[in-house]
């Protein structure tokens, strides 16, 4: 907890330093393609907090659903920055990010796995068992009910912030850029998103190649600075830089 505590003061100390940056034109020419990216994560990944947390509120008392929801969405953004703020200060690490890296190749594996699986729950069948009654043989207590959302948020969110942070790269502000889009699109637009992305499943797609190329940026970027650690060779920032160096178009 004093790790967790230390780096959001850590990350809330560059951020109200950088903050003017959002000023600059500059700045923005430079971020824009991380923001983007990050943007298509959040989009893709908000829309299964909606749906697990109605799953789980359709099994309670129809009296305690308003307050499961809410408690519900309040964890998760607890649990969003405090591994933003753990995550940031770990991918420093030479050899956690290709860690990371590889555990989001994992996350990667999933996503395809929910896009394909046609038996997954829709937030329709999902809202409509919100608005009946659940029989006394298969109503959970409140607490039952959130410790249920809490666990499926401690994988949700690892996954967020990974993806985020690795698209996000060596910028604070980015990183928290990319946390407070998550967190209002999860506290106000879930449900909707979780709509589109069923209209619109294109848009999963999207998300889960940005996630997939961040996932083996990171693992390429940190295998690089292994090697240049171990051995002295030189190493490419990113993998979109390693591609135009063996074309030949960057020196």
């Amino acid at each position: 907890m004093d790790f967790a505590l230390a780096a959001a003061d850590s990350i809330f100390t560059t951020v109200w330093t950088d903050i003017g940056l959002l000023l600059s034109p500059a700045w923005w020419q430079a971020h824009w393609v991380a923001l983007f990216n990050i943007l298509m994560i959040d989009l893709t990944l908000a829309g299964d907090n909606a749906i697990v947390v109605g799953m789980a509120a359709a099994n309670v008392h129809p009296s305690m659903r308003a307050k499961v929801i809410f408690w519900g969405i309040a964890g998760a953004v607890v649990l969003r920055i405090m591994f933003s703020a753990i995550a940031q200060q770990m991918l420093q690490v030479i050899g956690l990010t290709l860690a990371g890296g590889l555990l989001l190749l994992f996350v990667c594996w999933k996503m395809y796995r929910q896009i394909v699986d046609s038996n997954e729950p829709s937030i329709e069948d999902i809202e409509a068992g919100l608005t009946t009654p659940v029989s006394p043989a298969n109503e959970v207590g409140f607490w039952a009910a959130l410790w249920t959302i809490i666990l499926a948020d401690l994988s949700m969110s690892l996954d967020n912030v990974l993806a985020v942070a690795g698209a996000a790269g060596e910028s604070t502000l980015v990183l928290v850029i990319g946390l407070a889009f998550a967190i209002i699109l999860m506290a106000i637009a879930s449900t909707y998103i979780a709509k589109l992305l069923h209209k619109y499943p294109w848009i999963a797609w999207v998300g889960l190649l940005i996630i997939l190329y961040v996932a083996l940026d990171m693992i390429y970027r940190d295998s690089h600075q292994v090697a240049c650690a171990a051995w002295g060779i030189g190493c490419s920032e990113t993998i979109w830089q390693g591609i135009l160096h063996r074309l030949g178009i960057s020196g």
